[in-house]
Parts: structure tokens; sequence; C-alpha cells
């Protein structure tokens, strides 16, 4: 009787606890998606700011990285600042100032006006990713936390990718400012679902004295590191001041920030968290796996549209089924996780992911949308396999009063691996693109036999069609040129896939270094 009491009070704890855990998940995968599309879904529409706010390239570029800048900067406090505020209050306020920056985004008359109102959208939206993940920790049971980051992952993989296509599909069929106006019905019913449903954390810890040392030297580190990242292939790095100059401040200052808070009695941030090996393991690979997925979500893009000439929708089109497959593998990977070794599926993930990017350096200047489809397929199963036992990897030893803190850690390292990612590849494109000119055009000139053939086969196809003699060996001229250009460019995205797809190799050595024990997930014995 006793035994039969005992298990009744205990179902109904576990009810209370864990009662409203599919609402959060949607709320939560609502706000996670939000902030995610924002971070690309402006790219696409910079041409028609440009036009509409009389801004150039370089001025209207702040609108992204004004965003991406302030969102980096929230993203390794949100533990600190949940605990302060208060969890509920925290997640709905940043909801509440994510939407309604996002209508001031799209009412603003002004550059100035503009950038200032996406730096506050970045401000709230930086909260949403890793105190999403910290609140799924919380009110999903342990054996369900494969199906919690899967729910996750979803928004994490699918956000760049819609990115630009809603963004292109908005912008040409309305204007710019539904960009953001797009934001305003999901951003509300996220705000009044997390007023609902989200509560504050049981496992919150008291805080002491505020670290404001600490927070500014954090402020002015990581903002200038993102700022070099984001800027430095535009301004051509160290020939810039101002890229030397960040460039200078941001090590002085994540110096000075690391030392002063593993030396200070209450810091903004726990840094002894990374002491942990398996998170701080695990943290690095969250940031190759940031570097691998954006770096190729900025590049394939580039190389469809430049090379390709595909619209942005077209674009997007191409990339879906990728990121759908993402998704569907995320859902078959919750519920294996605690039956397989996880290190074992996200290893095999690494390598898939690799043998699609060597598939991707095959692809040509003359393939089609059938060539891409079933490679992007591979890289979206590669990353599923990865994303979901990585997480929970990561978090496997820390005790739940610090998932918080260390979600917030681990998400900081994915975006900035990104970033890295994106900056590499931004310069890798320029650089090898120039050498393989180079070394293209050592053996195109009109004393080779075939480059002379080509040009005088163009001159008279153009002369059959009406141009004169001289228009016609001009054109001509031209036409070889850009074809050359093409494929030293072509030649470049070959590099770059292969580069990428070697790197999540080097990483399975670090995977198979982490622990796992069989039926255990995150949190260990003193999780709950």
């Amino acid at each position: 009787m006793a035994t039969a009491t005992l298990s009744a009070v205990h179902a109904r704890a576990y009810d209370e606890a864990y009662r409203n855990r599919w609402i959060i998940a949607i709320t939560v995968t609502f706000a996670s998606i939000l902030e995610i599309l924002d971070t690309s879904i402006v790219n696409v529409a910079i041409p028609h700011m440009m036009g509409t706010l009389g801004a150039t390239l370089d001025e209207i570029a702040w609108v992204s990285t004004g965003y991406i800048v302030a969102n980096v900067i929230v993203l390794p406090i949100t533990g600190w600042l949940s605990a302060y505020f208060g969890r509920q209050r925290y997640f709905a306020g940043s909801i509440a100032i994510f939407t309604f920056a996002s209508f001031m985004c799209g009412n603003s008359h002004t550059l100035n006006e503009l950038i200032l109102w996406r730096i506050v959208q970045g401000l709230g939206g930086g909260a949403l990713l890793s105190t999403s993940q910290a609140i799924l920790y919380e009110v999903f049971p342990p054996e369900e936390y494969g199906q919690a980051m899967a729910i996750f992952g979803v928004g994490v993989m699918v956000g760049p990718t819609l990115g630009p296509t809603l963004g292109g599909y908005i912008t040409d069929t309305f204007s710019w400012p539904w960009i953001f106006y797009i934001n305003m019905p999901f951003g509300v019913a996220a705000f009044l679902l997390s007023l609902n449903y989200i509560k504050d954390s049981r496992f919150a810890q008291k805080l002491g004295n505020t670290d404001w040392l600490g927070l500014l030297l954090l402020v002015v580190g990581i903002g200038t590191l993102q700022t070099l990242l984001e800027r430095g292939q535009r301004l051509d790095w160290f020939a810039s001041r101002e890229i030397v100059t960040y460039a200078i401040a941001s090590p002085i200052t994540l110096g000075w920030f690391i030392w002063h808070e593993l030396t200070t009695e209450h810091p903004v941030i726990d840094l002894r968290i990374m002491g942990n090996r398996q998170f701080g393991t695990g943290a690095i690979l969250g940031g190759i796996l940031g570097l691998c997925l954006y770096a190729t979500v900025f590049v394939l893009p580039v190389y469809l549209q430049q090379l390709q000439h595909f619209t942005a929708n077209q674009t997007g089109l191409v990339i879906l089924p990728g990121a759908l497959a993402s998704a569907v593998t995320m859902v078959v990977m919750a519920r294996l996780l605690g039956k397989v070794d996880a290190r074992l599926i996200a290893s095999f993930g690494a390598a898939t992911f690799a043998l699609s990017m060597w598939q991707w350096s095959h692809f040509t200047t003359d393939s089609g949308q059938g060539d891409f489809f079933w490679p992007l397929i591979l890289r979206g199963f590669a990353l599923g396999l990865v994303f979901v036992p990585l997480n929970n990897l990561a978090m496997l030893e820390l005790p739940m009063s610090r998932i918080a803190p260390a979600t917030g850690l681990y998400n900081l390292m994915r975006q900035l691996g990104g970033s890295v990612g994106i900056a590499l590849s931004a310069t890798f494109v320029a650089r090898y693109t120039a050498q393989s000119h180079a070394a293209l055009a050592e053996n195109v000139s009109m004393y080779n036999p075939i480059t002379a053939a080509r040009v005088e086969g163009t001159m008279r196809a153009l002369m059959a069609k009406g141009e004169v003699l001289d228009i016609a060996r001009m054109k001509a001229v031209a036409a070889v040129a850009l074809a050359v250009q093409k494929q030293a460019s072509m030649i470049a995205f070959e590099h770059i896939f292969l580069v990428f797809g070697l790197l999540f190799l080097v990483a399975i050595p670090l995977i198979l270094s982490l622990r796992w024990d069989k039926g255990q997930l995150r949190g260990g014995a003193d999780a709950h």
C-alpha cells in the first residue's frame, strides 16, 4: 500500500514537472526560428534598402552586422540575465523587445534608425536560442532529451535555409519592410504562450554582486571580435585601420575578461564550466559544427547565384530539401539517443558530411538542379546525425543548475564558429579565385592555338548574326575572358568544399574522445 502511494506521488510530481512540455517546445521553437531567420532574411533585401534609404553598400552592411554583433554579445550572458530577472520575465521580455524592434525596423525612414532598431532586435533575439535550449532540458524528462533537441535542432537548421528564400519572396512580392513585419504575429503568439507556460527555473542559483567590469570587457571583446569577422573581407582585412583596431582591442579585452572571470568571486559568466573536459570538448565541436554549417550555407548560394545565375527563390528551393532532410534525421535520432553510442552516430555524421563535400567539389559551371539534389540531401542527413548527439554529449556531465550558462557558451561557440566560417569562406573565394585565374590565364592567350580557335569560332558566330568584324572580335575575346573567370571561380568553390569536408573529418577523433554511457542522457545523477 505504501509503495502504491509513493508511486502515485511520484506520478503526480512527474506530471506537474513535465505536463506542458510540448506546448513549451512549440513556444521556444517559434522564438528560435524567428531569431535565426532574422540573421539571414535581410541579406537578399539589401539592394532594395540601399535604394530606399540612399545608403552605400558599406553603410547598409551595418544592418546585418549590428544585429549579429548585438546577438553574439548577449548569448554568453543569457544564463546570468535569466537568473537576474527570472527566466519567465527575461524570456517573455526578450520576445517583446524583439517583436517591437521588428516593427520599428520596418517603420524606419533613415539608415541610422534602421541600424539602431536592428541592434535592439539583436539584443532581444540573443536570449532566444540559448534560453530556449536551457528551458527544453528542464521541462522534458531525461528519456525525452533527444526529442527536445530534435525540435530545437529543426529551428537551428531550417532557419538559415528559409531566410534567403522567404526574404526574396517577401521583398519581390511586397517590399523590404515586410521582412520585419512578418515577425509580428509569430512574436505576439510566442510572447503570450511564454507568459502562460514558461516558468522560472527550479534550479536557478542566487546571484551575488553584479560583475560590471566583466560585463563591460565582454561587450567590448566579443563586439570587436564579431565586427572584425563581419567586416574583415569587405575592408580587405589588415589593410584597413578599422580592422587593425579591432584586431588589437579584441584579444586584449578578451584576455583580460578571461583572467577577471576566473579570479572574481561573482563572475558574469562562469568560465570554469569550460574546465569540464566533456563540455569543453563539446563546445569546441559546436564551434566546428557552426563553422561548417554557416560556411556552406553562405558559399552555396554565392555559387548558385554567381555561376548558375539562380534567383534567390530558386536558390532557396535548391537548398530546402537538404534542410528538410536534417529535420527528418533529427527526429529519427531522437528515438535512437540513449540506445546507440552517440559518439558513433556523430562520427558517422561527420564522415558523411565529408563525403557530401567531396560530392559538392564535383559541381561544375554546367551542373543543373538535378545534380544538386542528392549531394544536398546527404549534407542535410549528415548534419542531422551530428546535431542532436553532439548537444547531449556536451551537456552530459553538467548539473541542471549549470545548464543555462552552459547553453549560452555552447551557442556562442557555434555562432562564433559560423562567423569564422563565413569570414574564411569570403576570403577563400576571393583568394582562390585570384590564384586560379592567374594559373589559367598563363595558358589562355592568343598564341595558344586552342584559344585562338575558340575566339575565331565565336567571331564567326557573331558575324553570322550581323556583327561587324571589330565588334565581333571584342565580344569574342570578352567571352573567353568571362569563361576563364567563371572557371577560376568554380575551382575556388571546389577547393572550399573540400576544405570544410576535411575539417569535419579531423574532428572525428575529438568526438570519439567524449564520454558516453549507455542509457545515460544529459545531466548525470544530480541533474534532477
